[in-house]
């Protein structure tokens, strides 16, 4: 009896698989395709269906929904650990949570508790940049690997790490560029460039969006990822051109940004040279490390003032999908850092050349993922204490940081209240503690009234908080002395009271007053000019050839958040003609002029989407603006305005060596003029100039100056050749026939973050003025 009742209850628990043996589907029983194969690209619908089908089948496996990207898809987040980690997780969460704020832990044998029992945490993004195809492929086959595989290493990893995996920082964008490879894969067009931008605003800019949270996608990653758990380690899953190195780890080349903790940068260092050892070793032609990519910029980084390690990857692409064949000639040439036809100390197995397609790309992205997580797991009690004791740095407060930063409630402040709210939301989303004065009080010489915003430097996440604060001085590195400089990878400034026009004061000491509980992520609210509202506003369109610069979208997100009513113009909408019966201004962003006459060259796309203006579009514009019209030019489209209306206005640092004359991307001061334009707004105000900036030269005094750079015009990041730009005009307005042009040497929208000249933008559109 016994007997027959043990064998009922095997029979009963056989007929019941458990989680970890039922059978989790293959990639290739999922997508009826390998993962990684040439010419095969899985779109967003059907990998969001394969991790749920992960998550349904595998007990290592849990997906998250955080929220719906800008166009409305799923952004889903996996977490991926040992089945008795998550029966855990929220005590793993607990102690990570403690780890990340030394100010909650109570003596040492409490830490020793936490660094026992805690797990590394790593977060892994994959396909910011959508035309980056690999890591969004490269996702889903890591997932299956860490969800089934028994190995040694899998095994090790699972018991030691959480891993979060966001496998797409745009969905929107992955789905787009899958389905337009996929239109047009087996055509002449197969692999061509998709002609709009790949996230619907901000396109390849939507990876310098991580200190300003304009987007919907990145406020999603930092609320549901970063600030949910502080992870220690980072994996930022990128590609690069395809003529160089077959994939890039750190160290990464100078400069750091100065507020990183050094045990940071060594972290970031050792790990990114393990994993290019770890490829080497498998025969992985073609790494480099210390070249290309420097850590300066936070708008790359968050998780550097986070205590967290940024690991960039980026490998080398070939035609999104499809596979190209790359001769050793095309390799030849020296690049920052390295030569990639050269063995090196930093690049000692050069590539020879030859086929590379989707398939290598995702082997080398996924042995890179592979080797960051092996590194995590075996090293996972250097991760805890190193995270734990830059946070106790942080809180005991460098030496070079004040006391706190006051953001003082003036009327000043507080009359400019869009800046305001923008530079409270981003130090409180980037989970700075952010405090208000419960009364006026003195320091530093001055009176600040009740209710100023006070940012106390002895806390966690104190380094955000300076690297924003602060104005930046970046470093003079040359090729050689007094030779050309070496270009930053981005830019050279981050100032947000100058970007947003708000004033913020150091303070040595710690004001002595009563101050709140941190305060919460502020509401973010936009009030449209009045001259924008009601039946008599301006009617505004904005240039959106095939061309679209990054800037026109940004441009675009701006006006949205605003409420402002304005219509995009294709190509056929300008050739079309009789503008000015529906529009009063149209505005073209930066943009060369010859992408808004040519567009595409015919054969490079399909018809529909070459060619740009076009004579047609060309006349139409001139007819335009003799008949009554403005047109609102800025930086590079100003070459179009000019050339089209013959002004006289030329670029007086077109021809300077950078030698002479470069200003990568800073902020300088912009001196208004006299003028009806201006009314009601400050004498100076910060202004963004970068490589396609322009300083004018104005041959003819019927052209009227607006605004000139100051006489000392640099405020922040780095210049060379101030004098050039020192008094000279930066803003002009013409009129033309019956109508008017408007030229920008400056960027007035800089990735929605020039608050202070966003008034310039708005009154240049309003013709009235």
């Amino acid at each position: 009896m016994f007997r027959r009742a043990r064998s009922l209850l095997l029979l009963l628990l056989l007929s019941v698989s458990p989680l970890w043996a039922q059978s989790v589907p293959t990639p290739m029983e999922h997508f009826g395709f390998e993962l990684g194969s040439d010419r095969n690209l899985a779109d967003w619908e059907q990998l969001t269906a394969y991790y749920e089908r992960l998550a349904d089948t595998s007990d290592r496996v849990k997906v998250d929904t955080l929220g719906t990207t800008t166009m409305g898809r799923p952004f889903v987040m996996l977490t991926v650990t040992s089945a008795e980690n998550h029966a855990v997780l929220d005590e793993l969460h607990e102690i990570q949570m403690k780890l990340a704020d030394p100010r909650t832990i109570q003596g040492e044998a409490e830490l020793e508790w936490y660094l026992d029992k805690g797990r590394t945490v790593v977060l892994i993004t994959h396909q910011i940049h959508s035309t980056e195809v690999g890591g969004g492929q490269m996702a889903a086959r890591l997932l299956h690997r860490l969800a089934t595989a028994d190995d040694e290493q899998v095994r090790r990893i699972l018991d030691n790490v959480i891993l979060l995996d966001i496998p797409s920082l745009n969905p929107d964008g992955l789905q787009w560029v899958a389905d337009w490879y996929n239109r047009f894969k087996g055509t002449e067009y197969e692999g061509a460039p998709m002609p709009w931008l790949y996230h619907f605003y901000v396109g390849h800019d939507n990876n310098r969006d991580w200190y300003a949270f304009t987007q919907l996608e990145t406020q999603l990653t930092i609320q549901g990822a970063h600030n949910a758990w502080h992870p220690q380690i980072v994996h930022d899953v990128h590609q690069m051109g395809s003529t160089g190195a077959r994939i890039f780890f750190p160290p990464f080349i100078e400069p750091w940004e100065p507020n990183i903790d050094p045990a940071l940068t060594a972290a970031v260092n050792q790990l990114g040279s393990w994993m290019a050892a770890e490829l080497t070793a498998q025969g992985k032609q073609g790494v480099v490390v210390s070249a290309q990519y420097d850590a300066f910029t936070p708008a790359r980084a968050y998780q550097h003032y986070h205590t967290g390690a940024r690991i960039l990857s980026e490998t080398a692409s070939a035609r999104l999908a499809s596979p190209i064949d790359i001769a050793p000639r095309e390799l030849v040439g020296p690049r920052r850092g390295f030569d990639a036809s050269v063995r090196s100390w930093n690049f000692p197995d050069p590539w020879p050349g030859g086929e590379w397609g989707l398939p290598q790309i995702v082997d080398y992205m996924e042995a890179g993922a592979m080797a960051l997580l092996d590194n995590a797991a075996k090293n996972r009690r250097y991760w805890l204490e190193n995270f734990h004791e830059i946070g106790v740095r942080a809180v005991e407060k460098w030496d070079g940081w004040p006391e706190a930063w006051v953001i003082p409630a003036s009327d000043r402040n507080r009359a400019n209240r869009t800046g305001l709210q923008y530079l409270l939301r981003v130090l409180t989303m980037g989970d700075v503690e952010v405090r208000r004065a419960e009364s006026e009080f003195q320091a530093g010489g001055r009176s600040f009234p009740e209710g100023s915003w006070v940012v106390e430097m002895r806390q966690p996440y104190a380094s955000f908080a300076q690297t924003l604060l602060e104005r930046q001085e970046y470093p003079d590195l040359r090729a050689y002395p007094g030779g050309p400089p070496l270009r930053p990878y981005d830019v050279t400034a981050h100032t947000l009271p100058l970007l947003f026009g708000v004033q913020a004061v150091a303070m040595e000491e710690r004001p002595e007053v009563a101050l709140s509980d941190p305060i919460a992520i502020p509401d973010w609210s936009f009030t449209l000019p009045p001259a924008f509202a009601g039946a008599e506003a301006p009617r505004v369109a904005v240039y959106k050839g095939w061309r679209e610069p990054m800037e026109a979208g940004w441009t675009r997100w701006v006006f949205d958040q605003f409420g402002m009513p304005y219509d995009t113009l294709s190509d056929a909408d300008i050739r079309a003609g009789s503008l000015e019966s529906s529009y009063d201004v149209i505005l073209f962003q930066g943009q060369t002029a010859g992408s808004i006459r040519e567009g595409y060259p015919t054969g490079q796309l399909p018809q529909d989407y070459t060619g740009g203006l076009g004579e047609a579009g060309v006349l139409a514009i001139r007819d335009f603006v003799q008949n009554g019209g403005r047109l609102v030019a800025v930086e590079e489209a100003t070459d179009f305005a000019i050339d089209l209306f013959d002004l006289p206005v030329s670029n007086r640092v077109e021809r300077l060596p950078p030698e002479e004359f470069y200003i990568p991307g800073s902020i300088l001061s912009l001196a208004l003029e006299d003028h009806p334009a201006n009314q009601a707004l400050p004498r100076e105000i910060p202004a963004w100039f970068w490589g396609s900036s322009r300083v004018f030269e104005v041959l003819d005094p019927t052209v009227e100056v607006l605004a000139r750079f100051s006489r000392i015009p640099v405020l922040s990041g780095w210049v060379l050749g101030a004098g050039q730009v020192a008094d000279q005009p930066a803003l002009l307005q013409a009129d033309v026939g019956s109508g008017s042009v408007v030229l920008f040497g400056f960027q007035p929208n800089y990735r929605a973050q020039t608050v202070s000249t966003w008034p310039l933008l708005f009154r240049a559109l309003d013709p009235g003025l």
